[in-house]
């Protein structure tokens, strides 16, 4: 019985870091896009839910999740943000207070992933 717990707690000590790096999404990290006036800014994706945008004249706080193959953000300004693959690339669209994703962005830019 106790090589069978020891066995046990081996498997798991050896299958939790594989879980873990498998459950990390590819989204995490450093965006760059561009705001409605064209300004480059960054959006940053934080392994634990949380986002950030050093949006000049604003710092942006928000949560994301991953629907599907996007990004979507939520903003504590109102504003929705999601990033997804489009063809070889990504792209960012933005929408304003009131809005769903399933509405015309506001606008939209390319987003490229820095790290």
């Amino acid at each position: 019985m106790r090589l069978l717990v020891k066995t046990a707690a081996v498997l798991i000590a050896i299958a939790m870091p594989v879980f873990g790096a498998l459950a990390a999404s590819d989204f995490e990290g450093t965006w760059k896009v561009k705001d409605s006036e064209g300004n480059d800014f960054q959006i940053v994706l934080s392994a634990d839910g949380k986002a950030s945008a050093d949006r000049e004249g604003e710092g942006m706080k928000g949560t994301w999740k991953e629907e599907g193959s996007a990004a979507i953000i939520t903003w504590d300004t109102g504003w929705t943000t999601k990033i997804e693959k489009d063809g070889d690339k990504f792209k960012k669209t933005a929408y304003e207070k009131g809005k769903t994703v399933k509405d015309a962005p506001s606008n939209t830019s390319d987003a490229e992933k820095a790290g």
